[in-house]
Parts: structure tokens; C-alpha cells; sequence
């Protein structure tokens, strides 16, 4: 079989998709993509101007697409909640959620709950909005597709500190703190995939990751606080072996639009050790397919974010 591209999606006309991280980088070309094909588009920002540029854009793209923005920063826990309500409130159901907006190798700082900012970023907003919409979801067994990234194999757990105000007592160091988000979104999309097949459930949970793309991730973290040489190093290095953030997206496109695709399924670039090309199931750290790991992280995520989530 041919390698997978964009032109395999189907019709997606009648379904509805909420994106989070639609406003730039893979989240934008994943939006485009979607309502090319005839997908209603509802997307996550905290930004009212980033949202009405993304608008215009995608319907200069395409004539009559079918968009809709809700306010929604995933960096606080009260936003989620309140955009998750407004969502609930103006939508009677989703067939897709992509959980794909993320920050990455940001100074140490907490979130106004009092969680480190990537594991409250990248995780357990996506958790909890993943658990708020989980009516809407059930209601039409969608699909949800969680983003993970190849950072998710360099780390060797997640430290229960980062769900937990206190914090951890180690030494703060920013990429692992990233790369332990990241673990935590596959360990996440696998826990959702066996609580799917535990309940009978006709949803599905998948991921993806992009493999090295050269968006605005590594300059958003970084942005937060002074850039050092090692934040310099890694976009220079975007720069010339990163693949284009719509070549990014192709994976995430596999995950959210192929038919058929089994649940708790991984997809991710073919080519150069997973760092580019086309798309196709790849496999995960064996940490990141821990069942005992999963449970951890799905508690600890339920008392963090102050809900319970039964699929």
C-alpha cells in the first residue's frame, strides 16, 4: 500500500471535531485539513484575535467551512472547566477530539492551580477536558487522539510531584519536565483505550506524535523565560532536520480520520528513526505501556483536576 497523505482522508461531512492548539504550528494544519474535508471545526483559544485570524483563515481556505471557537487556555484548570461548560452548552456532540496543544521546555513554573506548568499544560488539561466533553464524546463514539512526542521514551516515570501542589523536592530541569508530560499523554490515550474496552465502550482512544517538526513549540516554552544556549542548540537544530509542521500533522491526521483504526492504537513519521516521513503505527517505551502506570496517572489526575472520569 501506498505511504499515507492527506489526499486518503474521506469525506468527514456530518461530523464535528474540537481542536485544541488550533492556532498555530501542527494544531492549524490539522484544522485545515479537517474542514477541507467537510469536518465542522471547533477549536480551543485563548487568544479572541489568534481565533479570528484562525477563522478568517480557514474560510479563505476553504469557502463555507464550518468553524466555531471556544475561550479555553489549558494552562488553568478553571478554564477548562468554563470551556468545557460553554462546549456542552452549544454543541450537542463531537465525533473527534484531538488533544494536541502543548507547551515545551518552559522556565520552572506553576500553573494557578499549583501544578508544574507542562504536566498541568500538556496532561491534565487535556485529561480534564477529555473527562468534562466525555458526554458529548460518548454521545456520537468518538475518537479522541491524544499527542504524545519521541521525548516520551527518554524519561523512566513521572514524578508524582508534578500532579500534586507541594511539587517534587528534585532539581527542576525543564526538558524532562517536558518529556515526562509527554509520557504522561500516551500513558493517558493507552489508560483511556483499556477503560473504552473494560466498559464496552464504542469510543475510541489513539495517539500520535509528530516526530521533528519545526513549529512554534520550541520557541513558545522557551519564550516564557530567557532563552539559554540550550534552547538556542534545539532550534537551530528544528531548523535543519525538522520537517514542516504540515508534514507534523500527518500524523495526527492518520490517527483522527482513518477508518477502522483500532483503538489504543500509536502512529507517528516512518523514516529517520521516527523523526520524519509519512505516517504509520509505530510502537511505544515500554514504561508508557504499563498498565499499573496507567492507573497511577489516571488517579493522581482525577485528584489533581478535583473530578472523576468513568468512561
Amino acid at each position: 500500500m501506498s505511504a499515507w497523505t492527506p489526499a486518503r482522508i474521506g469525506d468527514l461531512t456530518g461530523r464535528r471535531a474540537f481542536v485544541t492548539g488550533a492556532t498555530s504550528g501542527i494544531g492549524r494544519q490539522v484544522a485545515l485539513e479537517l474542514v477541507r474535508h467537510g469536518a465542522e471545526v471547533v477549536f480551543g483559544s485563548r487568544d479572541a484575535e489568534r481565533a479570528r485570524e484562525l477563522r478568517r483563515h480557514l474560510e479563505s481556505e476553504v469557502p463555507g467551512a464550518r468553524t466555531a471557537a471556544v475561550p479555553l487556555d489549558l494552562g488553568t484548570l478553571e478554564s477548562v472547566r468554563s470551556g468545557a461548560e460553554w462546549a456542552r452548552r452549544e454543541w450537542d456532540g463531537f465525533d473527534l477530539l484531538v488533544n494536541n496543544a502543548g507547551i515545551m521546555a518552559a522556565p520552572q513554573r506553576r500553573s494557578p492551580e499549583g501544578f508544574e506548568l507542562h504536566m498541568a499544560t500538556n496532561h491534565l488539561a487535556h485529561f480534564a477536558l477529555t473527562a468534562l466533553l466525555w458526554p458529548r464524546l460518548e454521545a456520537r463514539n468518538a475518537r479522541v487522539v491524544t499527542v504524545s512526542s519521541l521525548f516520551h521514551a527518554l524519561v523512566k516515570g513521572i514524578d508524582p510531584g508534578s500532579l500534586e501542589t507541594l511539587g517534587a523536592s528534585r532539581r527542576y530541569v525543564r526538558y524532562r519536565a517536558y518529556a515526562e508530560s509527554k509520557l504522561a499523554n500516551l500513558v493517558f490515550a493507552l489508560e483511556l483505550d483499556r477503560r473504552l474496552h473494560a466498559s464496552g465502550s464504542r469510543a475510541s482512544s489513539v495517539a500520535a506524535h509528530p516526530g521533528y517538526a519545526a513549529t512554534g513549540l520550541f520557541r513558545a516554552g522557551p519564550s516564557l523565560g530567557v532563552r539559554g544556549p540550550w534552547s538556542l542548540a534545539v532550534q537551530q537544530v528544528s531548523r535543519m532536520i525538522g520537517q514542516p509542521a504540515a508534514m507534523g500533522a500527518w500524523p495526527v491526521l492518520m490517527a483522527a480520520t482513518t477508518p477502522g483504526l483500532a483503538s489504543g492504537s500509536y502512529v507517528g513519521p516512518a523514516g529517520q528513526g521516527g523523526l520524519r516521513g509519512s505516517p504509520q503505527l509505530v510502537g511505544w517505551s515500554s514504561v508508557a505501556g504499563d498498565p499499573a502506570l496507567g492507573r497511577t496517572l489516571w488517579e493522581a489526575s482525577e485528584r489533581a483536576a478535583g473530578l472523576t472520569f468513568h468512561p
